[in-house]
């Protein structure tokens, strides 16, 4: 079998279930290759670390694109703060420059506040899409599991 991601092997799963031979009368059980499912299964499982792994990219991204703001907050507040001392030299000089400082001050504080909101808007986005992703392969897969069971109860009565 070729290296297949989970939705893939959960799709072949769901395609071996429409194509199995079902029971005359027996409410819609059917007959299944259990080694193929058992293999697809362990597959799935092996797959499912793999899934796991780019959820915790993700949140990998997100604490580095706050940590980058940060840094370039810093910076601006660093700059900002050498400027203002450079230019207190007269007492219009330093009014001008404080008020720069605060300005820029103001700015960088708002900008942490956008970047800060905008990352954790896109990680947000992407964990919940990750999130429904991993509900929908793990809900397929305990329904393929249940008419597995159901399937091998039919066959043993």
């Amino acid at each position: 079998m070729s290296e297949l991601n989970v939705e893939d092997l959960l799709d072949e799963l769901n395609e071996m279930t429409e194509k199995a031979w079902s029971f005359p009368l027996s409410r819609g059980r059917a007959v299944l290759d259990c080694d193929e499912v058992r293999q697809i299964l362990d597959e799935i499982r092996n797959n499912l670390p793999k899934e796991i792994r780019q959820a915790k990219a993700i949140c990998a991204d997100r604490a580095q694109i706050i940590s980058d703001a940060k840094r370039e907050a810093e910076t601006t507040v660093r700059v900002a703060e050498e400027r203002a001392k450079a230019m207190v030299n007269q007492d219009e000089i330093v009014k001008q420059a404080q008020q720069k400082a605060n300005d820029m001050l103001s700015q960088a504080q708002s900008k942490i506040r956008e970047m800060k909101k905008v990352s954790n808007d896109y990680i947000d986005d992407l964990m919940k899409r990750t999130d429904e992703g991993l509900a929908a392969n793990l809900a397929e897969l305990r329904k393929t599991r249940q008419n597995i069971k159901a399937s091998q109860r039919s066959g043993q009565n």
